[in-house]
């Protein structure tokens, strides 16, 4: 235990802040023991102490120490006083939406996290407001933050608000800066080197199509690479970019970055009575735990997300920067 570090540590109390004070003191407190300014077992000021300094009422500054014995960050000792219980860090998670692909990127992340690092994930559904409130909220409670960002003008601004050797970009390059710490996939020249080793399979295929429809998120890069690959090798093609439109035929090739759209795919082969890999071919787009054993198997086109989650985790438990792509890799199975 070292006594010193109340005369080290300082709680720092802004009056006019929309902060409440005891969320001020969980944070300084927090935040301190994520930049190793405290560490297990150094006392804390006491409650006496925290009111005649701050002006504060005990009430809040109980209400402030109760949270922190609640998450075991800290622990009371009679007679003693407050003392750090052990040091663990806290790393923030922002992940676009909920899919079974970001389920292995979480799992392998948590997976590979020392054991005294927790995390807490949430989901801004590419809506800044969300965006803007989930990372405004975090300042001064996370010792990292890996964060998935969305193409909107404001995201940089809302990100610089987070120290660089903090922050880590993940997924998508989109509105990120040189000098950030980042894991991304391609959706460009990587997408198309994919694409260009199931060539022989598609021209199996009278045409090929790619569905893109209107609800998805996806980058357009893809769809810029797609229109350079077929241009090149003189491939028969379409573009849907209206899922209503989709209606398969016979004899053609389907690419989809929308697992909703592989649902409609089956139905339909069903109904008509068309045999994938025989009679229409499909690629998905991101591997999922499951296109292995959907009907023969989903061939796909993805990144490695379990790589993706791991490099994450690689950050957090480092302090060195980080500019890494996750290759993007062509997996095929009985749907061409």
């Amino acid at each position: 235990m070292d006594n010193n570090t109340i005369n080290t540590f300082e709680i720092l109390i802004h009056h006019h802040s929309d902060i409440p004070k005891y969320r001020q003191i969980v944070n300084s407190i927090n935040n301190a023991i994520s930049e190793n300014i405290l560490h297990q077992g150094d006392l804390l000021p006491s409650v006496n102490i925290l009111c005649k300094t701050h002006q504060l009422s005990r009430d809040t500054v109980f209400k402030a120490y109760t949270i922190l014995k609640e998450q075991n960050v800290i622990e009371s000792v009679p007679n003693k006083g407050y003392f750090v219980a052990n040091e663990t860090r806290k790393v923030l998670l922002v992940l676009d939406t909920f899919k079974a692909y970001k389920e292995v990127l979480y799992h392998s992340f948590i997976e590979n996290l020392p054991a005294n690092f927790i995390a807490d994930v949430q989901f801004h559904h590419y809506n800044i407001e969300n965006f803007k409130t989930i990372l405004n909220n975090s300042l001064g409670k996370y010792y990292k933050y890996i964060v998935m960002g969305f193409d909107n003008k404001e995201v940089p601004k809302v990100l610089s608000t987070i120290k660089q050797n903090k922050l880590l970009l993940i997924d998508w390059s989109i509105r990120s800066e040189s000098q950030n710490n980042y894991v991304f996939q391609d959706f460009g020249q990587s997408f198309y080197n994919a694409l260009s080793e199931a060539l022989e399979l598609l021209k199996k295929y009278n045409k090929l199509v790619f569905i893109y429809p209107e609800y998805t998120n996806h980058p357009k890069e893809a769809l810029i690479f797609f229109k350079k690959l077929v241009k090149k090798h003189k491939l028969k093609h379409h573009i849907i970019l209206n899922s209503n439109d989709f209606d398969i035929e016979k004899n053609t090739a389907y690419l989809s970055v929308s697992d909703r759209i592989l649902g409609k795919f089956l139905e339909q082969c069903r109904a008509k009575n068309l045999e994938p890999g025989v009679d229409v071919g499909f690629l998905s787009y991101n591997e999922t735990p499951m296109k292995k054993f959907i009907y023969k198997g989903i061939s796909v086109i993805s990144t490695d997300f379990k790589e993706l989650g791991t490099m994450c985790a690689k950050f957090v438990n480092s302090d060195q920067p980080m500019q890494y792509y996750v290759p993007t890799k062509l997996i095929l199975r009985e749907s061409l």
